[in-house]
C-alpha cells in the first residue's frame, strides 16, 4: 500500500486543497499571517501522515508523527476559527471544514490505536 491510499491522507489532502482555494480570497494584509499559517498547518497534516506511514517499522516514530499530524489538524481548526471570526469565511464553510477536520482527527486516532493494521510491528 502507498501512503496516498490511506483514507486519513486522502481526506486531509483534500481539506488542505480546500483551505488553499478559500484562502485565495483572504485580504492581502493576512498573506504572511493567517493565510500562511492555515495553509502550512493544513498541509502539514497529510505530510506527517505520509511520514508516519514511512516510519511504520519504528513504532515510536509512527506514533510521534501521527501525534504531530493530529496537532497540526487541531492548529488548522484554530486558524479556521480565526477566519470565521474575522469574517473571511462564512459560518457554513467553517462548519464544513471543521466537520472534515474532526473526521480526519478520528482517522488519525484510529491509526494510533490500531497500528498493526498499518504494518507496525508490536515492540
Amino acid at each position: 500500500m502507498r501512503f496516498q491510499d490511506l483514507l486519513a491522507y486522502k481526506k486531509s489532502f483534500a481539506l488542505a486543497m480546500k483551505v488553499f482555494e478559500i484562502t485565495k480570497s483572504f485580504p492581502k494584509e493576512e498573506t504572511y499571517s493567517l493565510t500562511d499559517q492555515i495553509r502550512r498547518s493544513s498541509r502539514s497534516v497529510p505530510a506527517t501522515i505520509a511520514e508516519a506511514y514511512r516510519k511504520r517499522t519504528y513504532p515510536k516514530h509512527f506514533y510521534s508523527k501521527l501525534t504531530d499530524s493530529d496537532g497540526e489538524n487541531s492548529e488548522t481548526q484554530v486558524w479556521l476559527e480565526f477566519a470565521v471570526s474575522c469574517k473571511y469565511i462564512s459560518e457554513a464553510i467553517y462548519q464544513e471544514f471543521i466537520s472534515e477536520s474532526l473526521e480526519i482527527g478520528k482517522l488519525v486516532n484510529y491509526m494510533i490505536l490500531n497500528p498493526e493494521k498499518f504494518g507496525v510491528k508490536k515492540e
